[in-house]
């Protein structure tokens, strides 16, 4: 509990880095018929959605090892293997990932300039 401040500032920083909602701005632009995803097609458009999902799963991997305690179980009474453990709690965060992508709105330039 005393990190939960620390993982919330993490989290919203990881979805800064990897350009989800709501600070996705260079696909804003793409929207309008410009940028990456215009520009791409077939390998090269699947390589970048590649490196972005696996950028997520990557940063749900810290955030699971540095916040809800990696491989452990919270009960020591269940046996479970070590690595369904440390799966299931990255799947938790990505499953985050997943809701606040449908929830939040898009910010605008002047909101994230004003939220930073």
């Amino acid at each position: 509990m005393p990190l939960f401040p620390i993982m919330l500032i993490f989290f919203v920083t990881t979805l800064a880095e990897t350009n989800r909602h709501p600070f996705d701005l260079p696909e804003a632009e793409a929207e309008l018929v410009s940028g990456y995803n215009v520009e791409y097609s077939g390998i090269g458009f699947a390589l970048f959605f590649l490196a972005e999902y696996s950028n997520i799963i990557l940063r749900s991997g810290l955030s699971a090892l540095f916040f809800l305690g990696g491989y452990q179980i919270p009960f020591t009474f269940i046996f479970i293997s070590d690595s369904i453990v440390f799966a299931l709690k990255i799947i938790i965060f990505v499953t985050l990932f997943v809701i606040v992508r449908g929830t939040l709105p898009r910010y605008r330039y002047d909101q994230l300039r004003r939220l930073g």
